[in-house]
């Protein structure tokens, strides 16, 4: 058989360098977006979607997890470019059917680019690769789940299957998900958070009680000053920037933190205001801090230890001391660890200067409705959680947590992520919750805490997990070690993925593999009870419906809570004490039984038909805090200052404007000016010229860790504007170069923003 790819092709696509943008979204987003809808979609088909995207009542987008606000929305779109790509491809007039897969062998499917591989269309009916193969079949649903169910009964222990879920799983088909896999006997459930937002958890969790952001959409249109930390919320959440635009209209200030300048932060035209169109839009970041990769820690000690010298000259006005007295713990022990740091010395392992660090301390240090928004920038480095809890510093020095226009501000990626943590997908789950899913469902489910995901892939590595099932997500695409976690699938005697589209995690399979084929949001979900809606929960703790519009793309497709119930059924037969029938029947069953087990759904079934559905209790809002003190804990953290060889550089994985975590829509990085490419290193100019390097050169780049090399090939050299010993890459390409070992400490989450690399010519 021929060599299946793990990692996408090494051939270059004909790059084009522009200059970078100098505003973000504008008639370039709807031009694009309207281009998506017309090239993909039947016209009536994306009149009819795009009409109730982010509506009351419509449908969830399956992109990111931005609120929608909680009064009127958008009749002309509540949606960003990014919402629409993703429609595009869920919603394709294409379709995936057998006869392709009879045409495609795996082997050449696997030297097709991620985007090629994406817009061949909806899979339409469920497709099995039979051990020795190299075409994937037709199979029934019943033969499939008999199939899964042979597999999981045969193994030695339930703890050798692992339970991989997406962050665009429903509530309802994520309860239902973990259900089973804690009947069946394992806490095996590794999920997209471990990868991304994790630290974000952790490190919340630790210093106010909650893993959540304590703000509501309604906070960032009040605050006085938000700082947006190692984020693009230009690509990644461009409705955020209305409600940064809001922010400032109302007089605030943004400060913006980040290696890399973004279009969109720094200039934002609504495309929903004629008059900003035509005007040229906002101007939304006041000050930008081009802070070294991983250089956050040193940036706000620095800034704490000003605003220290400030509240000396200023007493009682800088510092929030009534609620670091009342509210807070720990803040003498921080103090006397943050006073052992020299200015001079955090200035350096930041990258910047002591004046551009007193500008911000100018802006903040008299504002106490401050908000810190931050994303992947902050998490994914060995130090994630302690970024995260010094950010908190900052915020309890302030006291500006638990008030209006304050607070912490993760933002969360794929459209429920939160809410999948919150129905109990978790590897290492709360006392609480097993005890309440015991007294309620009548089976006990395992105590032990099951594989994150790095632990999931050093389990399949060394053979001691052999059932790989992937609920929605592109597995290989979205892991750190490309080769290793390929390697890892390939020793499972079976691999499933739920998807609605073919992936590169279809190619890179067990010893036999299934493909099951799912609805998508904008599709409408008939089942006994009737046509059925499902519910998911944003990035700031709101729960609220979703419902699909479109008739099925195939007669063949199961909703994600139909796939649960029939994989149930064929592996726990009668030793079941669940009534699956019964709860794929009518959803609201789920709901009840979701009432029954998770904290603050209360009346579930009738609160969230309210059309802006309803917000989950939040302590650290209220400023409440569920830790062991009963207080905010101010927390001792370190910066890592990284030593560099003269060809050594600190590499971080970014997406091009034209992706969405591992989706690929398209080949332009447009805010970015990088075109019809995705090979490429983004380099400081300084830096080329010290190493010899011009300008689209080919180079391949090596990153070595525990003495084993790991190399990318075939990347073009682009000059931009990063700090010096600093490159940036796309992922998944790069994502090869991220070691399994190179992790979060307490968090597990890959380090994919600190890789040590070194760049060779070819």
């Amino acid at each position: 058989m021929k060599k299946i790819h793990a990692q996408p092709p090494e051939d270059h696509t004909g790059i084009k360098i522009k200059k970078t943008s100098k505003t973000g979204v504008g008639m370039p987003a709807i031009l694009s977006s309207l281009e998506h809808m017309r090239k993909y979609m039947n016209a009536a088909d994306a009149l009819k979607v795009s009409t109730k995207l982010n509506q009351k009542g419509g449908i969830d987008c399956p992109g990111c997890a931005w609120p929608d606000p909680d009064d009127d929305r958008s009749r002309l779109g509540e949606y960003c470019e990014n919402g629409i790509k993703a429609i595009a491809e869920e919603a394709t007039k294409k379709r995936l059917k057998p006869d392709f897969f009879a045409k495609h062998s795996i082997a050449e499917l696997s030297e097709w680019s991620d985007f090629q591989l994406g817009k061949t269309g909806r899979l339409t009916e469920p497709m099995i690769l039979e051990e020795g193969v190299d075409h994937y079949q037709p199979i029934s649903w019943e033969k499939a789940f008999q199939l899964i169910g042979h597999e999981l009964k045969g193994l030695d222990s339930p703890d050798e299957a692992v339970f991989y879920t997406s962050g665009r799983t429903s509530n309802e088909a994520a309860f239902l998900y973990q259900l089973f896999v804690r009947e069946y006997g394992t806490n095996n459930l590794p999920d997209c958070s471990n990868m991304c937002h994790e630290s974000s958890g952790k490190g919340l969790s630790q210093t106010v009680g909650i893993g959540k952001g304590s703000v509501r959409l309604t906070d960032l249109y009040e605050a006085e000053v938000i700082i947006i930390m190692g984020q693009n919320p230009g690509t990644n959440h461009p409705r955020m920037l209305s409600a940064l635009e809001k922010c400032k209209l109302n007089g605030g200030k943004i400060i913006t933190v980040n290696p890399l300048p973004e279009a969109g932060l720094m200039n934002f035209t609504n495309p929903q205001s004629p008059v900003k169109m035509a005007t040229g839009g906002t101007k939304l970041t006041d000050l930008f801090l081009q802070v070294k990769v991983n250089g956050d820690v040193a940036l706000l000690k620095a800034m704490m230890l000003l605003l220290l010298e400030e509240e000396k000259n200023a007493p009682g006005k800088v510092l929030d001391k009534d609620f670091i007295i009342s509210k807070t713990n720990g803040y003498e022990d921080f103090i006397n660890d943050l006073k052992k740091y020299s200015l001079d010395q955090l200035c350096e392992a930041s990258g910047l200067s002591k004046s551009e660090i007193l500008r911000a301390v100018d802006l903040i240090k008299y504002k106490e409705k401050i908000i810190i928004c931050w994303a992947m920038g902050l998490t994914q480095h060995q130090n994630g959680v302690d970024n995260i809890r010094e950010v908190v510093n900052l915020l309890l020095m302030k006291g500006s947590i638990g008030k209006r226009g304050a607070g912490t501000c993760p933002v969360r990626g794929h459209s429920n992520v939160q809410g999948d943590r919150t129905m109990g997908i978790w590897e290492a789950p709360p006392k609480k919750l097993l005890d309440k899913i015991e007294s309620v469902f009548g089976f006990k489910p395992p105590r032990e805490h099951g594989f994150a995901v790095v632990d999931a892939i050093q389990a399949m590595y060394d053979k001691k997990a052999k059932v790989f099932f992937a609920m929605g997500g592109n597995f290989i695409s979205a892991t750190p070690d490309t080769e290793l976690t390929a390697k890892a699938l390939q020793n499972c005697d079976l691999t499933v993925h739920v998807s609605t589209k073919l992936n590169r995690s279809h190619l890179i399979h067990g010893k036999r593999a299934l493909i099951l084929p799912c609805l998508g949001r904008t599709e409408q979900d008939y089942q006994a009870g009737g046509e059925q809606f499902v519910s998911v929960e944003n990035s700031m703790g709101v729960v609220h419906t979703s419902q699909g519009v479109l008739p099925p793309s195939s007669e063949h497709l199961l909703s994600e809570p139909a796939i649960v119930a029939g994989m149930a059924m064929a592996t726990l037969g009668n030793r079941t004490k669940i009534d699956w029938i019964n709860m794929i029947s009518n959803y609201d069953n789920i709901r009840n039984a979701i009432e029954a087990i998770i904290p603050g759904f209360e009346n579930y079934n009738e609160r969230v038909r309210q059309p802006e559905g309803f917000y989950l209790p939040n302590g650290a809002r209220e400023g409440t805090f569920n830790t062991k003190s009963g207080k905010a804990e101010f927390t001792i953290n370190h910066f890592t200052d990284f030593e560099l060889n003269s060809n050594e550089y600190l590499m971080i994985t970014i997406r091009s404007h034209d992706q969405y975590n591992t989706t690929i829509y398209g080949l332009d990085d447009r805010y970015r000016g990088i075109y019809n490419e995705r090979r490429v290193v983004l380099m400081n100019k300084k830096d080329m010229k010290k190493n010899n390097l011009n300008k689209k050169e080919s180079v391949n780049l090596v990153s070595e860790y525990d003495g084993v090399e790991r190399v990318a090939r075939n990347f073009l050299v682009v000059p931009y504007d990063i700090p010096e010993g600093c490159v940036a890459t796309y992922f998944p390409e790069a994502n090869v170069l991220v070691p399994l070992g190179l992790q979060a400490r307490v968090s597990k989450t890959p380090a994919s923003k600190s890789v040590v690399i070194r760049i060779n010519k070819r």
